[in-house]
């Protein structure tokens, strides 16, 4: 994205991995809830995570060592304009999809059309800024772009390519659920059950096995995914040895409930994998197209009285610190204390539309990590005041009498996030606040979050060390009410925008991170978001016949280092 990347054009292999790991080896992976679509790249049906990455795959690859840098996957060889208008990229003579069939120029040009018409909405933003694809040669294709936006050169090169012979003519949003779309990638589905398991085999005849990009990779023969209720029954089925390996999100139960027998023997290891990636957002998030949410006021009351220091003790043994900012933990994240500099020169312009503390400083409460948070909800009351609520008979109302009241709507397998609510619950009810806690199955809770059928529900949103276009479709204006897209909140933010345009557009890498601070601070002081706990290290138990590199990349355990780097050791 900004200079040369670290890699020489005849590298061997990723610095990450180990280029001669041996191949072999199943293992078992859990997921919570339940599936009921193999196609990852549509809005419909909820879909193994897991599976974009390991049976599909694009003209470039992402290397986790480095903040936003592509190398040959797909494609040979890819030739860029100075100015980023336009790029065109030559397609690897030998690359075949897993039924044995070459990919085509015409299969890259017919999927992003299909993408852009059929595909999940995450697809069409791109799609909308490419002025016309044409192919230039039996391997060749060009794409320019209608705007300028320097991200848009990568961002066409981390498609996934699809099957031009399988889709054409097909309604490929509605597939059914034994229609699995066919991938270039090392892994193919072999076996599946609705909602229980799928299996996964390593393609013998992959056709990448030896390009530099992929040697030293994937390197296990069989990955069942199998699926579980919630994380309780999870984590006794891993302790059971039914699972390989197992993420662990919570330090106090990292520290005190991996005793069990299988560990003590050493059958089991416990591994922590740390990284330098932004703590991105995790928490609560209130739903602004709706009243009362559409207050700042009301927002920073329900910050406030949420009590973290006593919630985080209680639930994880205080040992992992809060989110301060959705780039906390990075050097992306905004400055404490009054914008400065370019990061107030960017803001500057649209300090009419922002909220208190953008310019001058915000910053979360903390309290002093007793139960009953009385600083929190004395702030609290005076700022719902503010807005226009009072208590009367205990209970808070408005000047038409009418109760506040909202609901908190969580997926039926989020025990932890569950636990989060009820002990939220009771600094709300002190507030006078009706709340109720609904859950509900993993189908209807994404149904529901994609149309933004919900008050307050959990948010995550993982983000990186070069954010870019995809930040249009998590909080821009044109997305909020896109149904499908990550804006759950509904920021209509002139300021946003226009620090995501200022983001697009930088030329050098300190512009860039100005225009990520800033953009920064105008989503934290916006009080979207009640945020949990961040986590700066992996912490990942597995079997001891699984082993991993010892350099680690600065993403750590990524999104899919495991099992992509990592080998199966029967020894």
């Amino acid at each position: 994205m900004y200079g040369t990347p670290d890699l020489p054009p005849d590298f061997v292999s990723l610095p990450y991995v180990w280029a001669d790991a041996p191949k072999g080896g199943n293992i078992t992976l859990g997921n919570t809830g339940g599936f009921d679509s193999l196609n990852p790249f549509v809005r419909k049906g909820t879909v193994p995570w897991q599976l974009s990455f390991l049976t599909h795959e694009s003209l470039m690859g992402r290397s986790w060592e480095e903040p936003f840098t592509l190398y040959g996957l797909l494609a040979e060889s890819v030739e860029v304009a100075p100015d980023r208008s336009w790029v065109t990229f030559t397609l690897r003579e030998g690359a075949q999809f897993s039924d044995g069939s070459p990919v085509t120029v015409e299969d890259v040009i017919f999927t992003y059309d299909l993408l852009a018409t059929q595909g999940h909405p995450k697809y069409h933003s791109l799609a909308a800024q490419i002025e016309q694809i044409t192919k230039t040669g039996p391997r060749t294709l060009r794409i320019d772009f209608n705007t300028e936006n320097r991200e848009l050169a990568l961002l066409a090169g981390m498609r996934p390519i699809l099957s031009r012979a399988q889709w054409e003519g097909r309604d490929f949003a509605n597939a059914p659920l034994a229609e699995i779309p066919l991938g270039t990638g090392p892994y193919t589905v072999t076996d599946y059950e609705a909602g229980r398991f799928v299996q996964l085999i390593r393609n013998p005849d992959y056709w990448g096995a030896d390009i530099p990009f992929r040697r030293g990779t994937h390197n296990l023969d069989g990955i069942k995914l199998d699926f579980y209720g919630d994380a309780s029954v999870m984590f006794e089925a891993f302790k059971g040895g039914d699972i390989s390996a197992l993420r662990e999100f919570n330090a106090e139960k990292w520290a005190t409930q991996y005793d069990f027998p299988a560990i003590d023997r050493g059958d089991m290891v416990k591994s922590e994998i740390p990284h330098q990636k932004p703590s991105g957002m995790t928490g609560f998030v209130m739903n602004t197209r709706n009243a009362p949410f559409d207050d700042w006021r009301l927002r920073e009351a329900l910050i406030q009285a949420f009590n973290f220091e006593y919630i985080n003790d209680t639930l994880t043994g205080g040992a992992q610190p809060r989110i301060t900012s959705y780039f906390s933990n990075s050097t992306l994240a905004m400055k404490p204390g009054p914008a400065q500099g370019a990061v107030a020169a960017l803001l500057t312009p649209f300090a009419s539309d922002l909220l208190p503390g953008t310019l001058e400083g915000y910053a979360l409460p903390q309290s002093d990590g007793s139960a009953r948070n009385r600083k929190g909800i004395r702030t609290a009351l005076a700022l719902l005041a503010e807005a226009g609520w009072t208590p009367k008979d205990g209970v808070m109302r408005n000047a038409e009498g009418q109760p506040l009241a909202f609901t908190i709507l969580l997926a039926q397998n989020s025990s932890e996030n569950i636990a989060i609510a009820d002990l939220y619950l009771s600094a709300l009810t002190r507030l006078g606040i009706d709340v109720t806690i609904e859950t509900t199955d993993s189908a209807q809770y994404t149904a529901r979050t994609n149309a933004f059928d919900f008050d307050m529900t959990l948010y995550r949103r993982a983000l990186s060390l070069s954010p870019g276009n995809e930040q249009r479709f998590y909080w821009g204006s044109e997305a909020a009410d896109q149904p499908g897209s990550r804006n759950w909140m509904g920021v209509k933010s002139p300021a946003v925008d226009g620090m995501i345009d200022a983001m697009l557009s930088a030329k050098d890498e300190a512009d860039f991170n100005a225009a990520v601070r800033a953009l920064d601070r105008v989503l934290t002081a916006g009080r979207y978001v009640i945020p949990f706990w961040q986590f700066t290290t992996g912490q990942i138990a597995h079997i001891k016949a699984l082993k991993y590199p010892d350099t680690l990349p600065i993403y750590g355990d990524g999104p899919n280092f495991m099992p992509e780097v990592w080998w199966y050791d029967p020894s």
